[in-house]
């Protein structure tokens, strides 16, 4: 028989962990001052993880979320985001969205908007897309406190 699989906020002791588990995923990494990082654990392994970032504005960023391709497929991407969405509900939460992503999020309430609507710390991570967000495949999406 399978271990349960088990969601929740880690505490900032287990951030690195989270960072091993995110170092296929564009170096991502948690930082406890500014992070609220969520995981799914099978056992003891981190199976999909997903952060929310309070910007120096207090702007909220979800980004980060990221299952290993072996765990895939089993609906940990699903269980990270219903937590952090329920656990972050309070504030207004903007991401970049990978296109193809974009009904995953809106089921959890994140609509499209116009790259101008994201708070600038969220917009200046993507500067390098220069306004071509279509050429860089991310949509920015948002998701309204309280929902």
């Amino acid at each position: 028989m399978s271990e349960a699989a088990v969601v929740r906020e880690l505490l900032s002791a287990e951030f690195p962990a989270a960072n091993q588990v995110w170092l296929d995923y564009h170096g991502t990494i948690g930082e406890p001052e500014q992070d609220r990082v969520f995981a799914v654990f099978v056992g003891k392994r981190i199976v999909s993880l997903g952060r929310c970032r309070r910007h120096p504005d207090g702007s909220m960023e979800v980004d980060g979320v990221f299952t290993p391709e072996e765990c895939r497929g089993k609906g940990y991407a699903r269980m990270v985001m219903a937590a952090l969405v329920v656990a972050c509900h309070n504030d207004d939460l903007y991401m970049y969205a990978v296109e193809s992503l974009e009904g995953f999020y809106a089921r959890f309430g994140f609509v499209p908007i116009p790259e101008g609507d994201l708070p600038r710390p969220v917009r200046e991570r993507y500067t390098w897309a220069a306004g071509n967000m279509e050429g860089a495949e991310v949509r920015p999406m948002m998701r309204k406190a309280g929902l």
